[in-house]
């Protein structure tokens, strides 16, 4: 019989693996952007608010919040780097005003999250309070970012057509919910267990749409589906 923590592992491992696809899904956008030497029309919005959110996950793994919690801190920290390299293409690209914009974000993330280290190390003593603490912070942050999507699905409702909603992006969103749920539940965890489960069901519901109106869904011609192409797809919200 496979222990505990080794399945736990394995799952975090396979979870990790998923969650560095839906960091890397926005790749095709930047490659426009850097081609284009342009942003367009896109924004910096899901990226700046996965930043704080990948720093919130970073801090509830480490040791002195909520120990035993390494593969939280690694897909979380690579999705910090890996987010920061898309904003920064961003700045790189975008007009003063949104640069402006970008930097005033980062400034107050950064103080956001010092206050929030030094009343987790200072207030909160033990890693049980931390937990709590810290986790639930991390929850609210996650039903914020996982309202996001809800456009989407009011827009495939209202027109019957997923033409924006990539069904590998929502299938990828499912399995990544369910992964870090079963690694929630093999150590029990409400924090990321509330967090993922919402994840699952989010993806879930995007699936079933997707069976629902993918027949009513009209067919796109050549310049069109080069159009859509460009379309930016949903940004993964997080790592756990």
């Amino acid at each position: 019989m496979v222990n505990p923590d080794t399945a736990r592992t394995i799952v975090g491992i396979i979870g990790n693996i998923i969650s560095f696809g839906l960091f890397c899904s926005p790749i095709p956008t930047f490659v426009q952007i850097f081609k284009k030497k342009s942003v367009e029309e896109f924004k910096p919005d899901p990226y700046l608010a996965t930043v704080l959110n990948c720093m919130m996950w970073v801090l509830y793994g480490l040791p002195f919040v909520h120990p035993d919690s390494f593969l939280v801190v690694t897909i979380n920290g690579g999705g910090f780097v890996i987010e920061l390299i898309y904003i920064t293409i961003f700045f790189v690209y975008a007009d003063s005003q949104k640069r402006k914009r970008i930097f005033l974000w980062l400034l107050f993330e950064a103080a956001f999250m010092g206050i929030i280290v030094a009343i987790t190390m200072l207030v909160f003593h033990g890693t049980k309070n931390r937990t709590l603490f810290v986790g639930s912070l991390c929850i609210v942050f996650n039903i914020i970012m996982y309202a996001s999507p809800l456009t989407v699905i009011r827009q495939v409702i209202r027109t019957k057509s997923v033409k924006y909603m990539p069904f590998s992006l929502s299938l990828a969103n499912f399995a990544n919910g369910i992964v870090w749920s079963i690694y929630a539940l093999i150590k029990f965890d409400v924090n990321i267990l509330i967090s993922n489960g919402l994840g699952a069901l989010s993806g879930a519901a995007q699936l079933i749409l997707y069976a629902t109106y993918y027949k009513s869904t009209p067919k796109v011609e050549e310049g069109e589906e080069e159009k859509q192409q460009q379309k930016p797809p949903e940004v993964q919200l997080s790592g756990v």
